[in-house]
Order: C-alpha cells, then structure tokens, then sequence
C-alpha cells in the first residue's frame, strides 16, 4: 500500500507502539486498499513486522480473527479522539484476544519482561496487546488516535503539545470538515 499523506507529514509512533498504528492502517478507508487480503498476505505481514515467521501457515479464521482486531482497535482508537465508544467494541476486542497468552520471564537484572506464548496467530495477537497495555501505561495510548473523517479513518500518533490534534492532516480531512460544518450552519 502507497503511503497515506498523514505518514509522509509526520512521524510515527514512537517505538513499538508504531507496530499498532501500521497495524491499523493495513487498511485504507478512502482507497479502499488492504494489505491483509488472505492467510498469504497476514502471514507476511507478521513476518516483515516481525510478529511471525515468514511461511507461518495461517487460515481463514486467522485472518477473520486478525482483521477484527484491527477494526475494533480503530474504534476504541476513536475514543481517544473524543468519539463514543461502539457499544461492541470491548466484546469484539475480548473476542480476538480469546486464547492470547503471556510468559513471564525474568532477567538478568530481575527485571520482569512478558512475552508472547502459544501458537499460530496468537504470538502476534499478544504481543500488540502487550505493546497496547504498555503504552497505556506510559501514558502514549491516548496519543494514538484515529482520524474521524468516515472516509478516512487512518491511526495518526497525536503530537501536539497539548494533545488536541483531530484530524490526520488538516490539509486534508480537517479542511473538509470544516467546509462541511460551515455549509450545514449557512443552510440553516
């Protein structure tokens, strides 16, 4: 997929957690084009992304299961754009994430590390929880943001000073937005 405009204006996110916005942009809203289009397809992308193997064989219900995470990850991204959380969204997150598990490991420095267990898609699928609740923590997840534009909808990392970015790129979809807002209030 050709780059959005909203990534060629600014970076990332910081660290691991722009595994989870290129996560969520596999698929792209306004051209409707999307990198996780069969089993082939999800097994590469965890595998350039390092999140599997390359050749891992993965099937229908690993894609079904991984493309709905990715679309309840951007609704529940929404909220962080002050958008209302889908009353589904908690459920159909709990239900991509069923059977996802963590090791404990301890190291050298008895630090405590969790890393991803099992099999199949569940490495992958638990270690973008993992980077999700670790950012969250940080206090990066509420700076991780989707664009509320219906025809857009593309994860952007917020980096404004007081965290009161919107829109992926102003040029783009605040603009509209606005034009939009402003011909309801005039045909009133």
């Amino acid at each position: 997929m050709a780059p959005h405009p909203a990534d060629t204006e600014t970076a990332g996110a910081p660290g691991e957690l722009e595994l989870v916005r290129s996560f969520v942009n596999t698929y792209d809203h306004e051209t409707g084009a999307e990198d996780l289009a069969s089993p082939a397809a999800l097994s590469s992308w965890l595998a350039e992304h390092r999140l599997g193997r390359r050749g891992a064989s993965l099937g229908d219900a690993d894609l079904v299961r991984a493309v709905e995470l990715r679309e309840a990850l951007r609704e529940a991204l929404l909220t962080n754009n002050d958008e209302p959380l889908p009353p589904t969204t908690v459920k159909r997150l709990n239900a991509a994430l069923q059977g996802v598990s963590l090791g404990v490991r301890v190291n050298d420095d008895c630090t405590i590390d969790l890393e991803p267990a099992g099999a199949g898609l569940d490495p992958a699928l638990a270690r973008i929880a993992s980077i999700i609740r670790e950012a969250m923590l940080s206090g990066e997840w509420s700076r991780l943001k989707v664009c509320p534009a219906d025809d857009c909808l593309w994860a952007f990392y917020d980096r404004s000073r007081n965290r009161s970015r919107t829109w992926c790129r102003m040029e783009d979809c605040g603009n509209r937005a606005k034009v939009k807002a402003f011909r309801e209030r005039q045909s009133r």
